[in-house]
């Protein structure tokens, strides 16, 4: 009886961790996505926009545009809105980027004159404490057609593999039994 509650603590914890291991998906700029600012007083409209979001290791930012794109690059290259080797660069008019680490991300446009006009931002990844089986972070670009809402709940493949530790707890358990 004693290994059949072991195993059921076992089981509730792994539902417990799974459920902190979840990742957001936020599209830049909220509903208006990755647009040029449409008058001077909204110049840091993306900033702001960053500002009221947390950001955490694993998010993503889905940047969706029309005839425009999306760069990534250094803090100096983000105040002189130029670059010439952007870290990572997308046009594909629906763009995803994972936010691989903590600290700051700088993305602007690659159109000539859209970065001036404010359509640049600066995104601030938490420090998190690292787990004990979490995968190395990687660096990722993509296109996408998939739609999502503004922070849409994504859980991350931990699922999958809690699920297959949660299989092979429950067949140990019969197996003691």
């Amino acid at each position: 009886m004693g290994s059949q509650k072991t195993v059921l603590l076992s089981i509730l914890v792994l539902f417990y961790v799974i459920s902190l291991v979840s990742c957001t998906e936020f599209e830049a700029g909220g509903d208006n996505g990755w647009i040029i600012p449409q008058s001077s007083n909204q110049t840091d409209m993306f900033n702001q926009w960053a500002s009221k979001n947390r950001f955490k290791v694993g998010d993503t930012i889905r940047f969706k545009y029309k005839k425009d794109s999306v760069l990534v690059v250094s803090e100096d290259e983000y105040k002189k809105c130029q670059t010439t080797k952007p870290e990572l660069y997308s046009n594909h008019d629906d763009t995803v980027f994972k936010l691989d680490r903590p600290g700051l991300f700088y993305f602007i446009s690659g159109v000539a004159g859209h970065c001036e006009k404010g359509q640049k931002m600066i995104i601030k990844v938490m420090e998190v404490e690292p787990t004990p089986h979490s995968p190395p972070p990687s660096s990722s670009l993509h296109s996408s057609t998939h739609k999502s809402n503004h922070a849409v709940r994504k859980t991350s493949w931990f699922i999958g593999v809690g699920l297959v530790t949660i299989s092979i707890l429950v067949l140990t358990s019969l197996i003691l039994v």
